[in-house]
């Protein structure tokens, strides 16, 4: 891509005076007057340069009057023109004088990276610069820079959306698809990287061999989506209120996308001068947009679902190609090492979409000669190793070893997992669950005979397993150690606090029966019953911790018999927490039950406790639950 390098001009020239015996009329447009030194050709233009950076139009005026031949000189030591300069100091009317006294061909003079001043404008993302450039001469859309990326890949390139839908519309298809489309290959994607997915799927639809081309600097539009997996649902993990909100919008355009793509088409090849009309002409459910966006509230959940909607029909259109597509041109289009790239990144959708176009694509395997679903569980991305489910070959998958480790399906599992897939999981206890839960789901699936297999270093898959998790089972053992012996500590103190308040109940005894002098109140009885669940289940809880630090933290403890402790000790501390407060509450209200201006504030302070344990513990003992006896992490309902 096209990126401003070299001095500064201005800085590299020593201010002199202006004198007119030292210019060379015999110059040419397009040519720096060259003499013995390097910078002697641009030094009689320092004065004309510092007008052109600050804008001053007068005094750029009054030197071209003196020397006409200027305005298509290269007046810098990088070869720019003065509308070069004018176009980088993004001053636009200097730029609209000095297009009115330029020729079309002195438009198109180039920098020494083979930039016009078009380029430069698309690379700082000047619209208005852009448009009266392209006003007098349309062809500098298709003038590329030295390393051959034309001004519409410049400005995605570099984020100016508008700029580049502007230029999407102005450059021709043949540009786009000369040289084996390399040029549409590129542009195509830096559309998917910038999320302009309205000009990728124009593309698409207007030469669908695009998909499997390849781009200037090798890169390919297949690899480009497989690597944006936040582009569909899979690259997003949203809480359950935002899940909710996000299956109730309805993405619904003002046609069908065929025609969509056909109205892009039209815009696409338009060469008429009404840019707004053709910006706002783009999608006409831009207005479709703005009413929902206002209805719902949810901006950014509108966009995200609009962007997926957007991505899947790309991705689907993209995948017509391949089943007719030969060796040569998948290697081009680097459709297997897209597949891989998707794998890594976990973009379920995409992997699952060129599966289904073609089914032969679920050999695919990366440089160690590890198939897809060796990949997916290195990389542990569940949904995509539950593709596997739905196939007859899974022996054979599960047999294949890498080249290079031979490694088999299951040794893949026994492998410790990327930290970007352990760092949602709170507790180095249930990422060694979560470990353990991948082993045992891998090895249901292989046969017998791979779980004796050995390695290039002659250990079995469970071996590996022992031995690449020895550290994390020992954090686990450790956090597991720490959170019972924190709470061991808390439980004593309620269990002390509930059984002393058993016997200094509030209100006091009858000093002639013994009995409680509240025992007729219903909000005695509240205190009583509050007091002895405190108690019971903070013992509970106690005796929970005591087997959670007594415990022998095997392996397999840490799948369900460790969890299940934590799970149980943690809720039943939870509860007698609940239970302490209500029944000091209870025992206040008997007490101040008259003066509730005292009362309800220090209510309202009891919920504090509570409060403080359900944001700090409540989320890990959740977690712990699901992780434990919510459902499998795997879905083995998919279909072939």
């Amino acid at each position: 891509m096209y990126k401003p390098k070299g001095p500064d001009p201005s800085s590299s020239m020593a201010s002199v005076p202006l004198e007119e015996g030292k210019l060379d009329l015999s110059i040419k447009p397009g040519e720096s007057e060259k003499k013995g030194n390097i910078n002697d050709g641009v030094e009689i233009y320092v004065h004309l340069n510092k007008a052109l950076q600050i804008g001053d139009w007068n005094a750029v005026k009054e030197f071209l009057n003196r020397h006409p031949h200027a305005i298509s000189a290269k007046i810098t030591v990088s070869d720019k023109t003065a509308l070069h300069v004018a176009t980088e100091a993004k001053h636009v009317h200097i730029v609209g004088e000095l297009v009115k006294l330029m020729s079309e061909e002195n438009l198109a003079i180039e920098d020494y990276e083979g930039c016009t001043a078009l380029a430069q404008a698309a690379y700082i993302g000047n619209y208005r610069i852009a448009e009266c450039l392209l006003g007098k001469n349309k062809d500098l859309i298709s003038i590329p820079n030295n390393m051959g990326t034309i001004p519409v890949v410049l400005a995605l390139y570099n984020g100016h959306l508008k700029l580049g839908r502007y230029l999407y519309f102005l450059t021709p298809l043949e540009i786009l698809m000369a040289n084996n489309g390399t040029s549409g290959a590129s542009l195509l994607c830096v559309a998917i990287y910038s999320k302009a997915l309205d000009i990728a799927l124009g593309l698409v639809q207007l030469c669908p061999r695009l998909a499997v081309a390849q781009a200037q600097n090798g890169d390919s539009p297949f690899l480009a989506l497989a690597r944006m997996p936040d582009l569909f649902p899979s690259g997003y993990r949203l809480v359950f209120w935002k899940r909710w909100i996000y299956s109730s919008i309805h993405i619904q355009l003002a046609g069908p996308t065929d025609e969509i793509c056909l109205n892009i088409q039209k815009l696409a090849r338009n060469q008429s001068n009404d840019k707004e009309t053709s910006a706002s002409g783009l999608f006409s459910l831009n207005r479709l947009v703005s009413n929902l966006q206002a209805f719902l509230g949810i901006k950014h959940l509108y966009e995200m679902k609009l962007a997926h909607f957007l991505s899947h029909e790309l991705l689907c259109r993209m995948t017509d190609p391949i089943s007719i597509s030969d060796t040569q041109q998948r290697a081009t289009g680097m459709v297997h090492v897209a597949i891989v790239r998707a794998i890594m990144e976990g973009n379920f959708e995409f992997v699952f979409e060129i599966v289904k176009a073609d089914p032969d694509l679920v050999w695919t395997h990366d440089e160690k000669s590890a198939n897809i679903f060796s990949v997916a569980v290195e990389y542990r991305h569940a949904k995509i190793f539950s593709l596997i489910y739905g196939l007859d070959m899974k022996n054979a998958l599960a047999d294949s070893t890498d080249s290079l480790y031979h490694n088999n399906l299951l040794h893949m599992a026994g492998m410790l997992a990327p930290s970007t897939s352990l760092n949602h999981i709170p507790g180095a206890a249930l990422q060694m669950q979560r470990e353990l839960q991948w082993f045992k789901e891998v090895e249901s699936i292989a046969p017998p005979w791979v779980r004796g297999n050995l390695n290039k270093e002659c250990l079995t898959p469970r071996q590996l397993f022992t031995k690449n998790h020895e550290d994390m089972m020992g954090k686990g053992e450790k956090w597991m150690k720490d959170t019972a012996s924190s709470c061991t500590v808390v439980g004593a103190l309620i269990v002390t606090t509930m059984f002393a308040a058993a016997f200094t109940i509030p209100g006091g005894n009858d000093q002639n029966k013994g009995f409680p002098n509240f025992l007729n109140e219903k909000l005695f009885m509240v205190f009583i019953v509050s007091d002895a669940l405190s108690l019971f289940s903070s013992s509970t809880s106690v005796l929970m911790f005591l087997g959670i630090l007594t415990s022998r933290y095997a392996e397999e403890d840490f799948l369900e018999p460790l969890p299940r402790k934590m799970i149980i000790g943690l809720s039943t501390l939870f509860f007698s927490i609940a239970a302490m407060m209500t029944a000091f509450s209870a025992a206040l209200f008997l007490m101040l039950h008259e003066q509730s201006w005292i009362f309800i504030p220090i209510i309202c302070l009891a919920s504090i406790p509570i409060t403080l344990f359900v944001l700090m513990q409540f989320p890990p003992l959740v977690a712990m639950a699901i992780s434990t006896y919510g459902p499998s992490i795997f879905d083995r309902k998919l279909k072939r």
